[in-house]
C-alpha cells in the first residue's frame, strides 16, 4: 500500500488508555526482569529526572517515619515537606495488604511501629 492509499483510509484513532496500561506492564516486565542493581540504578538514571528521583526517594523516607510512628508535623519540619505530600505518604499506608505495609513490617520485625 503506498503513501497515498494509506492517507485515503482512515486510521483507527490510538486508545491511549490501553496504551499506557500495556505500557506499564511492559516496564513492571523489564523492572521485575532486572536482577542487578547497577543496571536497575542505570534504567532508572535514564528514565527519571533528578526532581522525579527525589521525589521518590522522599516519599519512600516519610512513609518510613510514618511506619516507624513519627508525628506528621515532625515529619514536615525535618524534610520541610507539605503536610498535603505526607498525607498523601500515610495513605499507603492505609492499604492493609500494600506492599509498602508488607515490606516495612518485615524491615522492622521488631514491633516499633504503631
Amino acid at each position: 500500500m503506498d503513501t497515498v492509499d494509506r492517507k485515503k483510509r482512515k486510521e483507527a484513532p490510538i486508545d491511549r488508555e490501553k496504551e499506557a496500561r500495556e505500557a506499564y506492564d511492559d516496564i513492571i516486565k523489564v523492572i521485575t526482569g532486572i536482577d542487578d542493581e547497577k543496571e536497575m540504578r542505570l534504567l532508572l538514571d535514564d528514565l527519571l529526572t533528578e526532581s522525579e528521583r527525589n521525589d521518590i526517594v522522599q516519599r519512600w523516607l516519610l512513609t518510613e517515619d510514618i511506619f516507624l510512628g513519627k508525628p506528621q508535623r515532625e515529619i514536615a519540619a525535618e524534610r520541610r515537606m507539605s503536610l498535603c505530600k505526607i498525607t498523601r505518604g500515610s495513605r499507603i499506608l492505609k492499604k492493609k495488604d500494600g506492599f509498602m505495609v508488607r515490606l516495612l513490617t518485615a524491615r522492622y520485625d521488631d514491633h516499633t511501629h504503631i
